[in-house]
């Protein structure tokens, strides 16, 4: 499988980067390595002093498709869930100022904590409620209403490139509220009401 993820999909949080509005997605990999699941705790990786938090909807694959139709591509998923896109700020920050891709800064070991997947069936994805919480405090809500490129136009042009296969997660963009995470900090994230994960940083 492959994790897909998109950038600047939240006009507030292209804002409070100092970033350009994209005129389409901006597409970034991680490895299968930076996944991790299960509520695991994340350890704070010894190259870095600032990573951020970034809380996405997630897309689950649920079979092979490529050079899709947005109108069809709707039926290549069945299950979302909720994720953080961890983001080495300082690495990112060093390799933007040289035009070097973000690899090291977003790619590195379980820099994408992703929760269970739910049925989609069971929400309106166009107006969908999501939040991440640090130690009981508010830090990020998002609603998918707020996405500058929709699910299925994502997947659509995504397609066009890769060719997405069953089981390969899209990360589909940050709202704004990004702030750097801490040793000890307990993360929460919801999907509307819903709890969707609950970890520590270590």
């Amino acid at each position: 499988m492959k994790i897909l993820a998109v950038g600047r999909n939240y006009a507030e949080h292209i804002k409070e980067l100092s970033n350009e509005k994209p005129d389409e997605p901006v597409i970034f990999s991680k490895p299968e390595t930076a996944l991790l699941k299960n509520n695991e705790p994340f350890y704070y990786p010894d190259f870095s002093t600032d990573i951020h938090h970034e809380v996405e909807v997630v897309i689950k694959i649920s079979k092979m498709g490529k050079n899709i139709e947005e109108q069809f591509a709707h039926k290549y998923y069945e299950e979302i869930g909720l994720g953080i896109d961890f983001t080495a700020r300082d690495i990112q920050s060093k390799l933007k100022s040289k035009g070097l891709p973000w690899d090291l800064a977003k790619g590195f070991n379980d820099s994408a904590p992703v929760s269970e997947f739910v049925s989609k069936s069971d929400y309106d994805l166009s107006n969908l409620n999501f939040s991440l919480d640090i130690n009981g405090e508010r830090k990020q809500t998002g609603n998918t209403s707020l996405m500058l490129f929709s699910f299925d136009y994502l997947i659509s042009f995504i397609s066009r490139y890769f060719t997405l296969k069953t089981g390969d997660l899209i990360f589909t963009g940050t709202p704004s509220g990004v702030s750097p995470v801490k040793t000890g900090d307990h993360l929460t994230g919801h999907l509307e009401n819903k709890l969707m994960f609950d970890f520590e940083v270590k």
